[in-house]
């Protein structure tokens, strides 16, 4: 099922949570809405589910307008956060609710409902686990029985509001690779809601950033990391330093010093540096460079950062060493080019 959405507009007493948001979502394609708090991603999500009406514009499935649907009638597959399990049900009972709900002409009888049920708990790896109810599993196999159930109705999409949050940081890996293998083999179009980058950039085929009720970019992962288009994105996704710089010449200097890094192509004027912290090399400071006083050093994973004084009128920056490169002293001075930058015009 393919999903497009046309100048979408969403307002709430003439506040607006979404402005003009047009995006296609192509059938059998996993995509994350990221951003921060109200950015626009859950109303988004609601609006595509029929949960909300639009201000403005259109939503189809396929050729059909289903604006104006309810969500029954776009027969859509919800996932939340907090699971939204029937307490007094077991297993079993709960992922049958949703094949019993379906409109009468798509019903079964109830021997086959129950041999479909057991197919989707098979499905999500909860073979066993039928007769247990909600109070008795943990929150990861809760919201496993939350997808089956959503998967229950065969939906034309399925979506996912913060689906993991709830869940602690190993859980939420292992659920991650596991959604994404039910992804693929069901085929089910899917969109789910994040604020958890890694999240997005490790699950989605694709990963819209929204911000303040826009699409700021859309693209596949690398595109998004690797290839930011705004200084929102660059500073969302992934850790970033960003410098005030001067270009003169094609040349781009930091506080009237060479930093060895030119841009031929752009104007004279102030601009904005934007660089990661693992996008650096170490240099002698002989030759154009960025020099600073370190004042912080902390261990991450299998990498250590060094937090960078370069002056009293800028933010300290922060680069990213292998740690046996990285046995410097506290406020010894070092030298570094970034590799891999973006220049933005000032703002």
């Amino acid at each position: 099922m393919e999903v497009r959405i046309q100048g979408l507009r969403k307002e709430y007493d003439r506040v607006p949570a979404l402005a003009d948001v047009s995006l296609d979502i192509h059938s059998g394609e996993l995509i994350a809405l990221l951003g921060p708090s109200g950015s626009g991603k859950t109303t988004l999500l609601r609006l595509i589910a029929g949960l909300e009406s639009p201000t403005d514009g259109t939503i189809f499935f396929d050729a059909e307008d289903a604006s104006m649907k309810t969500v029954q009638e776009r027969n859509i597959g919800f996932v939340f956060q907090h699971y939204a399990l029937f307490r007094h049900m077991t297993v079993l009972e709960n992922v049958a609710f949703g094949l019993k709900v379906r409109r009468s002409n798509r019903r079964q009888p109830p021997a086959e409902l129950h041999k479909m049920a057991l197919e989707l708990l098979e499905l999500v790896q909860l073979s066993g686990f039928e007769n247990r109810y909600p109070a008795h599993l943990s929150g990861g196999q809760r919201q496993r029985v939350a997808l089956a159930r959503a998967m229950a109705v065969k939906p034309t999409v399925l979506l996912l509001d913060e689906p993991f949050g709830a869940l602690d940081a190993q859980v939420r890996k292992e659920l991650r690779q596991w959604l994404r293998e039910i992804h693929d083999r069901t085929g089910y179009t899917t969109v789910f809601v994040t604020h958890d980058q890694e999240e997005a950039l490790e699950l989605a085929d694709r990963v819209v950033v929204l911000n303040k009720g826009m699409i700021e970019q859309s693209g596949t992962p690398d595109e998004i990391y690797d290839h930011p288009i705004s200084t929102f994105v660059y500073g969302f996704i992934g850790q970033s330093n960003c410098l005030k710089v001067m270009l003169s010449n094609g040349e781009i200097r930091f506080e009237d010093l060479p930093t060895g890094l030119r841009a031929a192509t752009e104007g004279d004027g102030e601009a904005l540096l934007y660089f990661r912290p693992h996008d650096i090399e170490l240099v002698d400071g002989s030759r154009g460079s960025l020099e600073g006083f370190i004042i912080g050093s902390r261990r991450v994973a299998g990498t250590r950062h060094l937090e960078l004084d370069l002056g009293n009128t800028h933010a300290a920056v922060e680069i990213e060493l292998p740690p046996e490169r990285a046995s410097f002293a506290h406020r010894s001075r070092i030298a570094f080019r970034p590799t891999k930058w973006r220049l933005f015009c000032s703002e």
